[in-house]
């Protein structure tokens, strides 16, 4: 049978369920499954057992998540994408890599736009942009003054190439017609301790990663993006600055494999709404530098065609390439 055919066959399946038939048993009525493209522990997996968790209270079911690391989490975006459409594996996913990955990865084994269904966006996040506190600059207006003034001088430190910092730094050279340089580490952690010890003076780090640099004075705020946060809600954001439209968009959805039947999709995509909402979550969420962010699934698959067509040109003027 043909992958289309197997498709079919399991959208009939779950369109049974949804169709009152008096034998057919409500959904879901079996273990459903979340795809996270990246290891436990971090915001994607934070989101998918705490989602997991709540849904599975709620329909008696449980939630599995199954971690799937590799591939700048393009290696669970496969696994995701051809699974049975048949409402009971979903995906989730961080729009800033699976974006930048139509571009960077040309010999993908799916297609993000047309294998993949969008259910809900789940999450934001802010990113700050960081400077040693050596730098002669306070605001982002100066930083840009003081770039031109020393082209090729400044640099800014992420956790490897291609990665969202990178490309966020990369934009930022384009609007801003600067040439701050790109120092790769191996890692946030090491990209972050670059600014505390000089090595690098710049960076665009995650609230949780910038938090102890600013509170231990090893390092000073110069902005956000894209929206100011409560963490530090004096900070302007990039575009405030005088930078206008610059936004970064650091934004976690739920997918489901292409084929999905609308029923399915649209009752994920209510629970998904419902546990946002609850304070606990809202909590746990905040706790980590998130904030529950539910959409439509039409809403949410815009915002996916809009990041990847902002990456892709990004990439191409700024000459990004994979080794």
């Amino acid at each position: 049978m043909s992958t289309n055919s197997r498709r079919f066959a399991a959208a009939c399946a779950v369109m049974l369920a949804f169709g009152g038939a008096a034998f057919a048993q409500p959904y879901p009525n079996r273990p459903v499954r979340i795809v996270d493209g990246f290891p436990p522990g971090g915001g994607t997996d934070l989101l998918s057992r705490t989602l997991g968790q709540k849904m599975s209270e709620a329909w008696g079911q449980p939630v599995i998540v199954d971690n799937r690391p590799g591939a700048a989490s393009n290696l669970g975006a496969q696994i995701a994408a051809k699974a049975a459409s048949d409402g009971y594996t979903y995906f989730m996913g961080l729009v800033s890599v699976l974006a930048p990955s139509m571009t960077l990865y040309p010999k993908l084994q799916y297609n993000l736009l047309t294998d993949l269904a969008p259910v809900s966006k789940v999450a934001s996040g802010i990113y700050v942009l960081v400077a040693t506190p050596s730098l002669p600059v306070k605001s982002v207006q100066e930083l840009i003054a003081l770039a031109k003034k020393k082209e090729g001088a400044l640099t800014y430190s992420s956790s490897g190439v291609a990665t969202p910092a990178h490309l966020a730094g990369e934009l930022f050279n384009l609007r801003g017609g600067v040439k701050i340089l790109h120092v790769p580490y191996k890692g946030g952690a090491p990209a972050a301790a670059a600014i505390a010890t000089g090595e690098a003076q710049l960076s665009w780090l995650s609230v949780p990663a910038a938090m102890p640099l600013l509170s231990g004075g090893k390092a000073k705020a110069l902005a956000v993006t894209p929206k100011r946060t409560r963490a530090f809600p004096d900070v302007p954001t990039v575009a405030e600055s005088g930078l206008p439209g610059f936004e970064v968009t650091i934004a976690y959805g739920v997918f489901a494999p292409a084929g999905t039947p609308a029923p399915a999709i649209a009752k994920v995509n209510a629970e998904i709404a419902r546990v946002l909402k609850m304070p606990d979550v809202v909590e746990r969420l905040s706790g980590s530098g998130l904030e529950a962010d539910a959409s439509t699934p039409e809403q949410f698959g815009r915002l996916v065609n809009e990041e990847v067509k902002l990456w892709a040109k990004v990439i191409k003027d700024a000459k990004i390439t994979i080794d």
